[in-house]
């Protein structure tokens, strides 16, 4: 995360803050009397952010992921060569 702007800070330089996000990747922490109070961050960071929080919440999904991870570590998988011979029958 970038430094923490005051939010008076924060409206005088709301048009350069997409270039300084360019340059160091994060948020900026927008603060009222120190605390933070706003996020300010690149819409890929957002869109990224969301979406995982959407799988999070997905019971099913995180279900099978949990599942698929159990499989890994017990050894149930197929080689490539497996399932290159599974398809081509």
């Amino acid at each position: 995360m970038l430094k923490d702007i005051p939010i008076t800070e924060a409206r005088h330089e709301i048009t350069s803050l997409p270039e300084r996000l360019a340059k160091t990747p994060g948020a900026i922490a927008v603060t009222r009397r120190g605390k933070p109070v706003l996020a300010i961050m690149p819409w890929d960071l957002y869109e990224s952010i969301i979406e995982t929080l959407e799988i999070l919440g997905d019971q099913e999904l995180m279900s099978a992921l949990r599942q698929g991870i159990k499989d890994i570590e017990e050894g149930n998988t197929y080689s490539m060569d497996e399932i290159g011979q599974e398809i081509s029958r």
